[in-house]
């Protein structure tokens, strides 16, 4: 039977725009920007963990293991006759409505609702889930909703019963009891390819002797979401008139009449070139041509208001209400472009020239010479560029660890001399399940920067945050590590203090931000708005004739060529279609059982568009940790990894090398 029911996830999704609903689970028809493989979202930060750590708190539950929805509800309505039972993954329909409960414990006749997420709880109301005007705040609103909904059909599906809602995240001040808890947790595959999470039968009462969770009950949030109004097709409307809505167009498999807003500009359902080429249709556009009835709708999709990067306000809200989404209406009043007295390019400026670049069909890129050359010739030889790859586990490796607590595990590093002469110096990678590598990482990296006073480069504020980071950890350690002070005194000399930080400081070698750069100096149509240098390497490649002939020669890793410690006679140039690849595309896959759209999705996850994206190695970390493979499954990605990280610091050399010609040219 086909069920065509209202489940937590459709309602949170219909919370964003109603009209998703109707293009969700259509992967057929129409592009979906979303990993499919939510066990491989989860992965990196451990969520499906946090869900088994949670069922350990309530022992001697039963697990509702089917997947077809009238077995599961079978099995749970024959469980809730039980007076008292915990029930893991429990089925209840009302209606048109079904949810799967994480726990669902029932004593007598009061139900307790138990939704366990990987969000970290903070204490301090500032970060809680009111604001000061008692509504919801946005970075709590889907939590809170999900929940919600679970226990208003529970509410429906029980009336004569007391229905208490919980949620249940991870407790950022707890202390981890002992070593190894994190690989207890182990994500196996069954023969049919399916994952789960595998608890250890030598998971111990001193492993949960300190509860890394936290249940907080959030019956008065629920109270204020239900009184929130919502919009149907008659104007405004309840919450339960909004799930009747819901239900009403979704039976009917009938589209929401779309409405344009903000949020379409993270809408999933939109094509890429690959989506176009076999067929799929993209939902967002089609939404566009029934919201803007325009003969001139038809458009590039990276030609709109909502590519114009960091633009937002009063200024993009007027252009939505008067539907004005493409870049050829947007008026310069729009943005309202000023200098902020500093060298190179404001936000307003960039925005302004990002739009006027799209209106004149001009495709070169812009450099502010004259600024960008008056930074580069404080820069002293050799040049240092450093990348970090770093985790972030709900469940600590080690005893002493606080949920959440940042691992560094991995670091690259190029350096360029006075003469040009590159060399990819140094690598650190630490595979060791349940090693805790920080001030190893530490270690080496000192041992790599301390024997000159070259400039060193980031890309965004990552490596700064970590290294600030690891400091913290060398005060705090109660252990003796016998060099922390030589340590502390490195991170000072190469880092700045966090603004929140009672310290204050700025080393003499502070390391100079390259994305800060790209924002003032420079620009290119092919980054679309995007500041991150997973778009800005390609446009340079494309724009870059001496790039291009450089790279073009298998000299990477070659006798005589550019030194690599990974890779041998590589060419990073290859031309498809007139354009640049991707010189990420050219590498082998850093995962061998996940569809090559879900790594490239994997890649693009952080929490900030603008950072270098880690996605991709933060997984596979996770996975060397406390997944199941063979010893050659773990060599191979070891040797991704290395690959991967070393491609990061030479995409800063290439950006570096892109400029510097820009600069000399006459």
């Amino acid at each position: 039977m086909n069920h065509r029911y209202i489940t937590k996830s459709r309602f949170t999704l219909a919370l964003e725009c109603p009209t998703k609903i109707y293009y969700n689970g259509k992967s057929d028809e129409y592009a979906n920007q979303t990993i499919e493989d939510k066990f491989l979202l989860a992965l990196a930060d451990g969520g499906f963990q946090v869900g088994e750590l949670a069922k350990c708190y309530f022992p001697g539950g039963h697990d509702i293991k089917s997947l077809d929805y009238d077995k599961a509800l079978s099995k749970t309505n024959e469980l809730l006759k039980k007076d008292k039972v915990v029930i893991y993954e429990a089925a209840v329909r009302s209606g048109n409505f079904f949810i799967r409960v994480d726990i669902l414990v029932k004593s007598g006749n009061d139900f307790e609702l138990i939704e366990v997420k990987s969000k970290s709880f903070d204490e301090d109301p500032k970060k809680g889930p009111l604001k000061k005007d008692g509504t919801i705040r946005a970075s709590w609103h889907k939590y809170l909703s999900d929940v919600a909904f679970q226990k208003h059909v529970i509410k429906c599906a029980f009336p004569d019963n007391a229905v208490s809602a919980k949620l249940m995240l991870v407790d950022k001040t707890a202390l981890c009891p002992t070593d190894g808890l994190n690989q207890k947790f182990r994500i196996v595959k069954d023969e049919n390819g399916r994952k789960s999470v595998s608890v250890s039968p030598d998971l111990s009462k001193e492993d949960l002797s300190v509860k890394l969770l936290k249940k907080i009950n959030v019956d008065a949030y629920c109270d204020i979401l239900y009184k929130e109004q919502h919009g149907n097709a008659s104007g405004e409307c309840s919450y339960t008139e909004f799930l009747d809505y819901l239900v009403e167009n979704y039976t009917d498999d009938r589209k929401i009449p779309p409405r344009l807003s903000t949020a379409c500009g993270k809408c999933e359902f939109r094509t890429t070139d690959e989506d176009e080429k076999v067929g799929l249709k993209s939902g967002l556009h089609e939404c566009w041509k029934e919201a803007l009835p325009r003969e001139d709708m038809r458009f590039s999709p990276s030609q709109t208001i909502f590519d114009i990067w960091d633009y937002k306000g009063k200024g993009k809200e007027k252009c939505l209400r008067e539907e004005r989404i493409k870049l050829s209406d947007i008026r310069s009043t729009d943005i309202n472009p000023v200098s902020d007295g500093k060298p190179g390019a404001s936000r307003t400026e960039r925005q302004w020239r990002q739009v006027e670049k799209a209106q004149c069909n001009d495709s070169t890129d812009w450099i502010d010479k004259e600024n960008l050359k008056n930074e580069m010739d404080k820069w002293v030889f050799p040049l240092h560029f450093i990348d970090f790859e770093t985790y972030m586990g709900a469940i600590p490796f080690n005893k002493g660890r606080h949920p959440y607590e940042g691992i560094a595990f991995q670091f690259s590093h190029h350096t360029v001399q006075a003469n040009g002469r590159i060399e990819h110096r140094g690598q650190y990678l630490n595979i060791t399940q349940g090693l805790f590598p920080n001030y190893d990482f530490i270690r080496k990296l000192k041992e790599e920067l301390e024997h000159d006073e070259g400039s060193i480069f980031r890309y965004a504020a990552h490596e700064n945050t970590y290294l600030n980071f690891i400091y913290r950890q060398l005060q705090a350690d109660k252990n003796d590590v016998s060099d922390s002070k030589d340590l502390c005194d490195f991170i000072h000399t190469i880092t700045k203090a966090p603004k929140n930080s009672a310290e204050k400081w700025e080393g003499t070698r502070s390391m100079i931000d390259m994305l800060k750069l790209v924002k003032r100096y420079y620009y290119h149509p092919d980054t679309h708005g995007s500041n991150s240098i997973k778009y800005v390497l390609p446009a340079m490649l494309n724009g870059s004739e001496f790039l291009k002939k450089k790279y073009s020669k298998p000299i990477y890793g070659a006798d005589g060529g550019i030194k690599s410690l990974n890779y041998k006679d590589w060419r990073w140039i290859e031309v498809e279609d007139g354009r640049v690849s991707d010189p990420y595309k050219l590498l082998p896959k850093l995962f061998q059982d996940i569809s090559d759209k879900d790594f490239e999705l994997l890649s693009l996850l952080s929490q900030d568009d603008e950072l270098r994206e880690g996605g991709a190695a933060m997984t596979a970390y996770a996975k060397m940790q406390f997944g199941e493979m063979s010893d050659y499954e773990r060599r191979e990605l070891q040797k991704g990894l290395l690959k991967y990280c070393e491609l990061d610091t030479l995409a800063m050399v290439m950006l570096y090398e892109g400029w510097k010609d820009l600069i000399d040219r006459v």
